[in-house]
């Protein structure tokens, strides 16, 4: 049965891999001072950075359950014969939801939704095993949502304050991680982000990184990904220490985010994902 994937563009996955893949994604929404504008379409890491340095407002919202639908129309006919619709979590965005819907005005026997409590390439590594499963829908989802039950992320930035205005951690939390100019590192958990420790510099946070990871990737073969916005040195030396330190990594892939998650999290993120076992 030909099997199509679709994500959203909150995957990040590095470039060329969509194409190479067959992935279809749906830009999320963002808007600049009111003014509209697609996620890695019209507006990239590049325009985020310096919108965020000038300090507009920088806004983030789903596509609508009738942009999905459109695409899933598309998908079908263009001769698929199934569709697995992988997106970020629920708990960080009303996409999963659109997503739902939309699925259920174009045909819910032919289109499946799957919720992959993460986003970047928590995500990205749930639509890329959806894409390795060879075989029908249901093979392709279960697959998606078998990955997305492994993946580990974490992640810090220089402030806290961009995810407190986004609403996505606690102003008691934001305001404790300023007060004591530290780089807090986060984590999602069921598809929450939550803080999990404190360092007091920008090395210590890397080298914590590469700690938990490493741990959380075992000893066996495991998908690496690196996320940063506008700090690629620091994203390459990340890189490059997670696959000394990582035996069953094949080469840790490195990816800049968006507006979607750099608006919540600010410039100088680094972000570590990991799949054990990998895709496969």
């Amino acid at each position: 049965m030909s099997t199509t994937i679709v994500t959203d563009s909150t995957a990040y996955l590095p470039e060329g891999f969509a194409e190479r893949h067959g992935i279809r994604v749906v830009p999320l929404h963002v808007a600049v001072d009111g003014r509209s504008k697609l996620d890695g379409v019209d507006f990239g890491p590049a325009e985020l950075a310096a919108a965020l340095g000038e300090h507009r407002r920088v806004t983030t919202s789903r596509p609508t359950p009738g942009e999905l639908a459109e695409v899933y129309r598309s998908v079908l006919a263009e001769g698929a014969e199934a569709i697995v619709s992988v997106h970020l979590s629920r708990e960080l965005s009303g996409t999963w939801e659109a997503a739902r819907l939309a699925a259920e005005e174009v045909d819910p026997t032919r289109v499946r939704v799957v919720d992959s409590r993460a986003t970047g390439m928590g995500l990205g590594f749930a639509a890329l095993a959806a894409c390795a499963a060879d075989g029908d829908g249901a093979f392709a989802e279960e697959a998606a949502a078998a990955a997305a039950s492994r993946v580990k992320m974490f992640f810090c930035v220089e402030t806290l304050d961009h995810l407190r205005r986004g609403g996505r951690i606690g102003a008691a939390a934001a305001l404790v991680g300023t007060a004591l100019a530290v780089k807090p590192i986060l984590h999602v958990d069921d598809g929450r982000i939550v803080p999990l420790e404190k360092v007091r510099t920008l090395s210590r946070a890397i080298g914590r990184l590469v700690d938990l990871a490493a741990s959380a990737a075992g000893s066996g073969p495991v998908g690496l990904a690196v996320h940063h916005l506008a700090a690629p040195e620091r994203a390459a030396e990340l890189a490059t220490l997670l696959d000394e330190r990582v035996p069953g990594s094949t080469g840790c892939l490195i990816s800049e985010v968006g507006a979607v998650i750099g608006a919540h999290t600010g410039p100088g993120v680094l972000g570590v994902v990991v799949l054990p076992g990998g895709v496969s």
